[in-house]
C-alpha cells in the first residue's frame, strides 16, 4: 500500500477545520474505523499516521491560506478524552520502521506548528477537556498556551514507560524538560505515574499553563484566544494562496511531478532527484504573485519535494542512496533568490521561505546516503544550493566533457546562505560545514552572487571534489559502490552525526533522541518480544521484563 501525505479539508476524516476572523479551530474527532491500515481501532482520539496527515495538511493550510488567523485552538470533539495518543495496537502491528518514521513525522508536524509561533505570527492554544495522554500530551506540548479543564478527572499525562516499556520519545520528555523547563523530579514522577497529573498540581508543576472550571472552560479558551492575536503582524487580508492538488504521475520506477523527476535504480537501491528551474523571471513585486501555488515556482517547487521526500521515507525503504541533480538557468533561481530576499517581510513571501527552511530540514533528516551531483546545465545557486550543502558528499563537474554542449557547470551562492534557512542546530548549513573555521565565513560572504566553477567551489570547500570528464564516471562510482557496500545502520548513525555538527537545540535533542531511543527500545524484548508490554498491551495479561540494565 502507497501511503499518500497529500489530502484536503474536504477528505478529513479525523479533523475538523473552521475560522471565524482571526482565531481558527481545530477539532479532532478521530473516526474510530478510519484507521490507515486494518486490524485496529482509533478508540479515544488516539491517532495513526493518517490522523497526523491531516494535521500536517491543516497547519499548511492556516499559514498560506488564511493570512487573516493569528490564533488556532486545539480541542477535542469527543467528551470527556482531549487524545489518547499514538494507537498502541497499530504500534504494536507496525514495523519498526513504519514506527521510527511515524514518530518522526508528528514531530516534523509539531515543529511546524512551533515554527508558525515563532516565525509567522499563528500562536497555537491547546484546550483539553479531558484526558491527555502520551503522544495527545505532546501535540498540547506543541501549542504555545495549555489550558485545562478542571473537573477531577481531566489530566495529562505520559505513561509509556510505566504501561509499554517505552519512552515518550517524540518529543515529550524534551518539551517537559526543555520546552516548559519542568523541575527533574516532577518530571519523573509525570513519565513514571500512569494516571497523569491533573488540576492545579498540573499548574503548579508548569505542565499547564491554566486551570479553569468547566463552567468557565469555553470562555477562558475564547479569551485566550483573541488575546493571542494581539502581538501578531499578519496581515487583515482574508485571502490567501490556494494550496491547490499536486501535479505528479506515479510509475513502476518513476514519480513525475512538474518540476521534479524521481527516478529509481531499484537493484542498485538508489533513487535521483532532478530539480527543474524556473522557467521565467519572478513576477515584478509580492502583489503579483498568483495565487495558485502551481504558478509560483518557488513555492511549487518546495510542495513537491516536500511530498517526495515523504514518500521516499515511506514507502520506498529499500532505496539507500538519494542523489540530487538540477537543470535550468541558474541566473533565473538567482532572480526567484532575489526577490524572496528583498521582500522577506511580505507576509506570503515570508511562508515560502519559512517552508523551503522546513523542507531542507526534512532532506537533512532523511535516513539515507545523500549525494549531489553538479552537473553541467544545472541550476544549484541561491536557496537551491542548500541542497548541495546538505549532502553527505558532492561532485562537481569540472570544464565541459565530450559531446556535451551543455552551459558549464556552476554553483552560487547569495545572502540567502548565511541563515535564512537554518538547520535544526540553528546554524546555516555553511557555518554548520566550517563549523571550525568562521573566518572563512567571511571569504565565502565576499563571493556572494558569483557563479563559482568547478576548480574555485572545491578550492572554496563547497564540493568534495572537482573531475573532469575522465575522472566523473569512476570517481561518482566508486562512492555509490563503496557507499552500498557498508552496513545501513552504521550509515545512518554516522550521517546523523555528521550532519548536525555544533550547538544542540531543543529541536536536535528530539530528533538525536528519537534515533536513540526509539530505534533501540523498540527493538527490545521489554517493549517489542512475545512478552513485551506493547505486544500484551490490552490483553490483561502482565509484561515479562528482563531486568539486566546495561
Amino acid at each position: 500500500m502507497r501511503i499518500d501525505f497529500e489530502t484536503c479539508p474536504a477528505r478529513y476524516r479525523h479533523w475538523t477545520l473552521a475560522t471565524e476572523g482571526q482565531v481558527a479551530e481545530l477539532v479532532l474527532a478521530v473516526d474510530e474505523t478510519g484507521g490507515l491500515f486494518d486490524g485496529y481501532e482509533l478508540k479515544l482520539n488516539s491517532y495513526d499516521l493518517g490522523v497526523d496527515i491531516e494535521l500536517h495538511d491543516a497547519v499548511q493550510r492556516l499559514r498560506f491560506e488564511h493570512p487573516e488567523v493569528r490564533s488556532v485552538v486545539i480541542r477535542s470533539g469527543r467528551d470527556r478524552v482531549f487524545c489518547a495518543g499514538a494507537n498502541i495496537r497499530m504500534l504494536a502491528g507496525s514495523s519498526h520502521g513504519h514506527k521510527v518514521n511515524f514518530c518522526k513525522f508528528t514531530n516534523e508536524t509539531r515543529n511546524a506548528m512551533e515554527d508558525a509561533s515563532a516565525h509567522s505570527g499563528q500562536r497555537y492554544i491547546a484546550a483539553i477537556n479531558g484526558a491527555c495522554a502520551g503522544g495527545g500530551y505532546e501535540l498540547a506540548l506543541a501549542c504555545d498556551h495549555i489550558i485545562l479543564v478542571d473537573d477531577g478527572t481531566s489530566a495529562v499525562s505520559l505513561p509509556e514507560v510505566s504501561v509499554l516499556a517505552v519512552l515518550p520519545g517524540t518529543g515529550g520528555v524534551t518539551r517537559v524538560t526543555d520546552k516548559r523547563k519542568v523541575r527533574r523530579d516532577r518530571a519523573d514522577i509525570l513519565c513514571t505515574t500512569e494516571e497523569g497529573v491533573r488540576g492545579q498540581r498540573a499548574r503548579d508543576w508548569g505542565l499547564v499553563d491554566e486551570v479553569v472550571p468547566g463552567s468557565r472552560f469555553d470562555a477562558a479558551v475564547a479569551a485566550r484566544a483573541v488575546a493571542s492575536t494581539a502581538a501578531s503582524d499578519r496581515p487583515a487580508q482574508d485571502s490567501g494562496m490556494s494550496l491547490e492538488p499536486l501535479d505528479r504521475h506515479f510509475e513502476p520506477d518513476r514519480v513525475r511531478y512538474s518540476l521534479l523527476d524521481v527516478t529509481f535504480e531499484r537493484t542498485a537501491r538508489r533513487a535521483m532527484i532532478t530539480v527543474s528551474g524556473p522557467a521565467s523571471g519572478p513576477p515584478e513585486t509580492p502583489d503579483a504573485i498568483p495565487l495558485h501555488s502551481s504558478r509560483f515556482w518557488p513555492l511549487a517547487l518546495a510542495r513537491e519535494l516536500d511530498d517526495a521526500l515523504l514518500h521516499l521515507r515511506f514507502n520506498e525503504p529499500d532505496i539507500a542512496i538519494v542523489q540530487f541533480r538540477s537543470e535550468g538557468d541558474p541566473a533565473l533561481v538567482l532572480a526567484h533568490d532575489r526577490f524572496l530576499c528583498v521582500h522577506a517581510s511580505h507576509w506570503l513571501v515570508r511562508e515560502v521561505r519559512l517552508f523551503w527552511t522546513r523542507v531542507m530540514k526534512r532532506v537533512d533528516l532523511t535516513s539515507r546516503s545523500l549525494l549531489a551531483l553538479v552537473e553541467q546545465g544545472n541550476c544549484f545557486a541561491g536557496f537551491l544550493a542548500e541542497l548541495v550543502l546538505a549532502c553527505d558528499r558532492s561532485f562537481m563537474a569540472e570544464g565541459r566533457f565530450e559531446g556535451d554542449n551543455r552551459p558549464e557547470a556552476v554553483l552560487a551562492l547569495t545572502a540567502s546562505s548565511f541563515g535564512a534557512h537554518p538547520m535544526a542546530n540553528g546554524l546555516s548549513r555553511l557555518a554548520t560545514r566550517f563549523l571550525g573555521e568562521p573566518e572563512h565565513l567571511e571569504r565565502l560572504r565576499g563571493e556572494t552572487g558569483t557563479l563559482l566553477d568547478a576548480d574555485a567551489a572545491a578550492e572554496l570547500g563547497l564540493v568534495t571534489a572537482a573531475c573532469d570528464d575522465i575522472d566523473w564516471e569512476d570517481e561518482v562510482r566508486l562512492f555509490l559502490e563503496e557507499r552500498a557496500s557498508f552496513s545501513p545502520d552504521a550509515l545512518t548513525g554516522l550521517e546523523a552525526n555528521t550532519r548536525f555538527a555544533g550547538p544542540e537545540t531543543m529541536e536536535t535533542k528530539i530528533f538525536g533522541r528519537l534515533s536513540a531511543w526509539q530505534n533501540w527500545i523498540f527493538q527490545r524484548p521489554n517493549a517489542t518480544g512475545p512478552d513485551g508490554a506493547l505486544r500484551l498491551y490490552g490483553t490483561g495479561r502482565r509484561a515479562g521484563f528482563d531486568r539486566e540494565r546495561v
